[in-house]
C-alpha cells in the first residue's frame, strides 16, 4: 500500500465463465482525490466499482481501506468502514416521496431502523431536509420521485449515497441518459460538495469534458487493464489513450 493511499487495489482480477472483466489490476488512491475511470464499453469500469463496494463474489487479489484488508466484506460492512455508492440506475423508491427517501436513508446510516422512536425520526427529517436543500431538491422533498426528472433523481441518489457520511464515494456513470447541462450541473454539485468536506471521489464517466473539469487524476481501463493513470492534462495528451478513444471505441 502506498503511503496516504486511502484505497490500495493489487492485483484484482475478477472473472464470469471465459471472460475475464478484470485482469491483475493494481490501483491507489489518495485521500482527498478526485479520481475519473475511464474508457471504452466492456472496459471494466463498473466492474472494478463494484468489487470495491463488495458487490460481486470471487474476487481475486486485495483490497485494502484505510490500511485494512476488505476483499471479501460485505456492502454493509464497506458502508460501516465509510465506503457510499450510487447506481448506474436509481435505487430510490419511485413510489415514495424525495424527503421519504432521503429519511430513510439517514435512518438506515444511522442504523436506528430497529427502534424508531419519534426522536430518531425527527432527527432523520431534520438531516433529510438539510440534504435536500444541499442538493438543490428543497422545493421538490413532496414529489414522488417517479415524478422527478432524471437529473434530479441523480441529485436524490447523490445525497442519499451523502447519509452516510462516507470516506470515500463510489460513482457508477452518475450522469448517465442526462442532458449536458444536467451532467455538469450533477458533477459541479458533486465536486463542491467533495472540496468542501474533504472527502474522496472515484467514479465512472463517458463524458470527457466533465471528467477533464472535475477530476484531480484519471485512470484509462481496457479490456480489464489499466492502460495509463495521470493528470487530466497529461491523459488528454497521451497517444495511446487517444488512439482508443479515436479508434472507434466508445
Amino acid at each position: 500500500m502506498k503511503e496516504h493511499s486511502l484505497l490500495s487495489v493489487r492485483g484484482v482480477r475478477k472473472t464470469f465463465g471465459q471472460f475475464v472483466a478484470l485482469n491483475n489490476v493494481d490501483f491507489d488512491l489518495p485521500a482527498g482525490e478526485k479520481h475519473a475511470l475511464i474508457g471504452p464499453n466492456g472496459a471494466g469500469k463498473s466492474t472494478f466499482i463494484a468489487c470495491i463496494a463488495g458487490q460481486l463474489p470471487g474476487v481475486e487479489g486485495t483490497v485494502l481501506f484505510k490500511g485494512e484488508e476488505v476483499t471479501a466484506a460485505a456492502p454493509v460492512d464497506l458502508a460501516r468502514r465509510g465506503i457510499g455508492r450510487t447506481f448506474q440506475i436509481s435505487r430510490a423508491f419511485l413510489d415514495m416521496s424525495a424527503m421519504e427517501n432521503m429519511t430513510s436513508a439517514f435512518v438506515i446510516a444511522n442504523g436506528a431502523w430497529a427502534s424508531l422512536r419519534r426522536s430518531v425520526l425527527a432527527n432523520a427529517e431534520d438531516s433529510a431536509r438539510s440534504m435536500l436543500e444541499t442538493v438543490g431538491l428543497g422545493d421538490h422533498a413532496g414529489s414522488r420521485v417517479a415524478d422527478l426528472s432524471l437529473g434530479d433523481r441523480k441529485r436524490l441518489e447523490f445525497g442519499m449515497a451523502l447519509a452516510n457520511d462516507p470516506d470515500l464515494l463510489l460513482l457508477d456513470e452518475p450522469t448517465a441518459g442526462m442532458s449536458i447541462k444536467e451532467r455538469h450541473h450533477l458533477m459541479d454539485l458533486v465536486a463542491a460538495r467533495i472540496d468542501e468536506t474533504g472527502k474522496t471521489l472515484l467514479f465512472v464517466e463517458h463524458d470527457i469534458d466533465v471528467v477533464l473539469k472535475i477530476a484531480t487524476r484519471v485512470t484509462v481501463m481496457v479490456r480489464g487493464a489499466v492502460l495509463a493513470a495521470g493528470t487530466p492534462a497529461e491523459i488528454a495528451e497521451n497517444e495511446e489513450v487517444q488512439a482508443v478513444y479515436l479508434g472507434g471505441h466508445h
